[in-house]
């Protein structure tokens, strides 16, 4: 194995690389566009560009592309060699800055909700150039942007882009307030924590459910699961710890900062942590990181499952994604600091999330809402649909003492007054860790814990940027106009606390009694499945606040309504067709065969000894019987739903019609398949079990 500083970042055209190719000039304005978003000069892209080319030849490159994030939840390329014509008629390797810049890949078959018709073909990519190019095998990869012929975003990074210039501006008004003129630039950085599944290769390939969809839509409970929690940071066996080698080989070539490995709760779940950095960056390195996953497994024999819930009755996979904000010059706006001032300004910023967290609710629901999730959220391992902060008991009495201009019992029964007083110093880990809780504070950052393991986290930390900027731009507006900052700000955020401490919940978020008082009593938004979710996006105040933020024109916002849906839609679709699928030709077939064995058996008794009672076997045969018959049933009934779902033109109907009729007929279907999986001899089941799947690496 090679060292790691030697490996890492070898594949990507980052600051260094750029130092030693780049003439001075060049690289100090690209460098200077890469730390404070100022634009690239266009004359200086041609020397970028013959850099770039260069390196990536040298190292075996051939093709270069623009790699973007449509809206179909993975990343695409197209290939473009670095061949031209010569004058004497032979190929030379060249890169031109023009083709830097921008791409004009097909857009005709991405989704794009209504934004576009499908004959309207034309697409661009624009070059991102925050996100550092690298090498996946012999092609160079530039991070890019997707807009439309009309320049309507039809991608993930450019809202995602917008949402942090949002931030940036308003977070920058109230660091001016505080007197602070040294930074220029605000950034959220972002550390996704990836869960997974690896299963064997040969037994996925023995069963269509996990070829077409991702998950196991039958399935019935082995003898053991996860009750014992024995697999939990456990000893990592030898073909998974040969899988994680490799997998860390590659992530760190890309500059992947893998950091943790182990274990999760699940047998045969694991997860990967990274080091946290930019937003976008962030973005980018975690659907690599997706990709190489699945990569790595193929070589080892394995498939890497990234589906939310690949497994009923055992955890489902997340990814948590830890947000924070800093400014240029290293600052973290979200820790306490030990000053007045620190102190104060934490605050403020601390209150900008909860107002955000709390207005804003539905949106960071919706933004990780998806057929996946749905089965996720709510579950043992997961937060509930409800949305709800966790802030430690220190700092909630804190703020407790602020609302109520009562003396703060850790701080020797001092009187808080923001800019007067010293407000406690708050150590990293003041508190356990809440497991339960939707959007955790840790320290100096906050954990949002609803993220699915097969999502993108541009969605969610497009709307957290954008909502907590609606937050920051109201407190600015306000704190401009004062006569006393101080005295402003010491009401700004009392006022807040009282009208948001609602979202703040340091309890256990799994039981159905805080489900109770979260609706019932404080009125907090309960969005249980993806159509519930959805319909929020075109609320009044989310499109206002969207589009006043300029993260999404209110077309575009639209269409993503539409091609969520869509998507949700499909998905289940394909789950259901699968599942009539499978049990037509797989379940039904090996149950028959079975009961024609026993029957036969049964006979033969009989005729050797004519008094044999049989009864075991005629228990057996009856209820194979009867459960054949109610698998036909049911089998026939979800066909019925999925002919009437095809009928529905609307894709809100539709929606409905997947949420409270066919899921609830899936789950019918499957439970009685699972049953006759328990009943069924091993030998005649056609597929591998949980047992075999789970425990089979």
């Amino acid at each position: 194995m090679d060292l790691i500083p030697d490996v890492f970042a070898s594949n990507v055209f980052d600051d260094k690389v750029m130092r030693a190719r780049l003439p001075e000039k060049v690289y100090q304005s690209l460098h200077q566009t890469i730390e404070d978003g100022s634009p690239l000069n266009p004359e200086l892209a041609n020397a970028v560009a013959s850099a770039m080319c260069s390196w990536a030849v040298e190292k075996g490159a051939t093709h270069f592309t623009h790699w973007f994030q449509p809206l179909t939840g993975i990343t695409a390329e197209k290939h473009d060699s670095f061949i031209n014509p010569s004058p004497d008629g032979r190929a030379i390797m060249e890169f031109s800055g023009k083709e830097l810049i921008k791409g004009e890949p097909d857009a005709s078959s991405f989704p794009s909700g209504g934004l576009r018709a499908t004959f309207e073909a034309r697409g661009y990519t624009a070059w991102d150039p925050t996100s550092y190019a690298f090498l996946k095998g012999k092609t160079l990869c530039i991070p890019t942007a997707f807009c439309s012929y009309g320049g309507e975003a039809l991608d993930k990074k450019t809202p995602l882009l917008r949402s942090m210039e949002a931030l940036n501006r308003q977070a920058l008004r109230i660091l001016r307030l505080f007197g602070n003129t040294d930074v220029k630039r605000v950034i959220t950085n972002v550390g996704p924590e990836q869960e997974y599944f690896l299963v064997d290769r040969d037994m996925y390939l023995k069963r269509k459910d996990l070829i077409y969809t991702g998950r196991t839509l039958f399935g019935a409970k082995p003898p053991k699961g996860q009750e014992l929690d024995d697999h939990y940071f456990g000893s990592i066996k030898p073909r998974v710890q040969a899988f994680m080698e490799e997998l860390n080989q590659e992530l760190w070539k890309l500059g992947i900062y893998a950091k943790t490995e182990h274990n999760e709760v699940a047998p045969a779940q694991h997860e990967l942590a990274v080091i946290y950095t930019t937003t976008n960056v962030a973005t980018d390195k975690n659907q690599l990181t997706m990709e190489i996953m699945k990569k790595v497994a193929r070589k080892h024999s394995l498939v890497c499952l990234l589906h939310e819930k690949p497994f009923a009755g055992v955890n489902g996979s997340g990814k948590h994604n830890n947000w924070s904000m800093s400014t240029n010059t290293g600052i973290n706006l979200l820790s306490p600091g030990e000053t007045p001032h620190e102190n104060a300004q934490f605050l403020l910023f601390l209150m900008a999330v909860i107002q955000a967290v709390d207005d804003y609710q539905d949106l960071l629901r919706l933004s990780v809402a998806s057929a996946g999730n749905d089965h996720r959220l709510g579950a043992n391992e997961a937060p509930p649909a409800v949305i709800s902060i966790f802030l430690g008991d220190e700092l909630t009495a804190v703020l407790d003492a602020i609302e109520k201009d009562a003396p703060y019992e850790g701080a020797e029964r001092k009187h808080i007054r923001l800019g007067s007083d010293v407000l406690p110093r708050f150590p990293r880990d003041t508190t356990d860790r809440n497991r339960t809780s939707p959007f955790a504070f840790t320290g100096n950052k906050f954990e949002f814990r609803m993220v699915g393991s097969n999502d993108s986290i541009a969605c969610p930390n497009m709307m957290l940027n954008a909502a907590v900027a609606d937050a920051l731009m109201q407190f600015a507006d306000e704190l401009e106009k004062a006569e006393s900052f101080n005295d402003c700000l010491h009401e700004l955020i009392k006022r807040t606390i009282i009208a948001h401490k609602r979202i703040i919940f340091n309890g256990n978020g799994y039981e159905d009694a805080w489900i109770q008082e979260a609706v019932n009593r404080r009125g907090l938004l309960n969005l249980r499945t993806t159509p519930d979710a959805l319909q929020k996006l075109l609320d009044e105040k989310n499109i206002r606040m969207l589009t006043e933020q300029g993260v999404f024109a209110e077309s575009e916002l639209r269409s993503r309504y539409e091609i969520q849906l869509e998507n949700y839609v499909r998905t289940v679709r394909i789950e259901a067709l699968t599942m009539t699928d499978m049990t037509r030709k797989e379940i039904l077939p090996a149950v028959m065969a079975y009961s024609n064995a026993a029957a036969e058996g049964v006979s033969k008794r009989k005729t050797l000894d004519p008094s044999a009672a049989c009864a075991y076997e005629t228990k057996l045969l009856k209820r194979l019987g009867a459960l054949s018959d109610s698998i036909d049933q049911a089998a026939e009934e979800l066909e019925k739903d999925i002919t009437e779902l095809d009928s529905l033109e609307n894709v809100t109907f539709q929606s409905v019609h997947i949420r409270d009729i066919i899921i609830p007929k899936m789950a019918e279907l499957r439970t009685a398949c699972d049953e006759a999986e328990t009943l069924t001899a091993r030998s005649y089941w056609p597929f591998p079990t949980y047992g075999d799947l789970l425990f089979g690496v």
